[in-house]
């Protein structure tokens, strides 16, 4: 029995906003909304600090960047764990002041009930489009790859088989076939690592930057990338 929900095209010729975390996921399901709807602009949620973004630590100089080459506005807010939901869901009422009629994230697996994007998403009165949601994870990352999208990892986790080494690879076919037979997922759905798009077919021209000295906290590795 298929799905009742309607995720995968919510978005399709919609005005709508991106939840962005810069990696490769919400990258690529902008680009499938962007084929058919219109983007008003990306929202990514900060770190109380407001210097890093709370999904993938990246820093606001570098978050600019790329919406800046994406040529889409940026809206920033800074959150704890505690108030996320409500500084989401402020940002997803001004979006849609804005002119948004649709929210697209780059989940793929979230549960038909209980889905924290669907709650947010009605509570703004705005559609929720996840072009990626139920799509095989290795068909995902392979047409990223194939429409010439090019990312690096730059978060791993210690504990889930993957090693400070894998900092800096780029997401190749041949690096995912690596990452498969380590057991990885190819998408790191399971929390074992992030990734940074710095070029692909909706950048004007690729992010220039030089990476950092890694930075070790706990169970994870990070990668910092700093712009040149």
């Amino acid at each position: 029995m298929g799905s009742l929900k309607d995720w995968k095209t919510g978005a399709d010729s919609q005005t709508f906003v991106a939840s962005f975390s810069g990696g490769k996921d919400s990258t690529l399901a902008l680009y499938e909304a962007m084929k058919t709807g219109h983007a008003v602009g990306l929202i990514i949620v900060l770190e109380e600090d407001g210097k890093r973004s709370r999904s993938h630590g990246m820093t606001v100089d570098f978050i600019k960047a790329q919406a800046e080459s994406i040529g889409l506005p940026i809206h920033l807010a800074a959150a704890s764990w505690a108030n996320y939901e409500e500084t989401f869901i402020e940002m997803l009422h001004k979006m849609k002041s804005l002119g948004a009629d649709a929210l697209v994230t780059g989940d793929l697996d979230m549960p038909e009930h209980g889905c924290w994007h669907e709650k947010v998403a009605n509570i703004a009165n705005l559609k929720l489009g996840m072009p990626l949601w139920q799509v095989d994870h290795l068909e995902v990352v392979e047409r990223f790859i194939h429409l010439g999208f090019k990312t690096i990892i730059t978060t791993v986790n210690l504990t889930l088989g993957m090693q400070e080494d894998d900092l800096g690879k780029v997401l190749t076919y041949e690096y995912v076939q690596e990452l498969k037979s380590r057991g990885i997922d190819p998408c790191g759905e399971g929390g074992e690592f992030h990734t940074t798009v710095i070029d692909g077919l909706i950048f004007k021209q690729p992010i220039a930057f030089q990476p950092c000295e890694i930075i070790r906290k706990e169970n994870y590795a990070f990668l910092p990338l700093k712009l040149i």
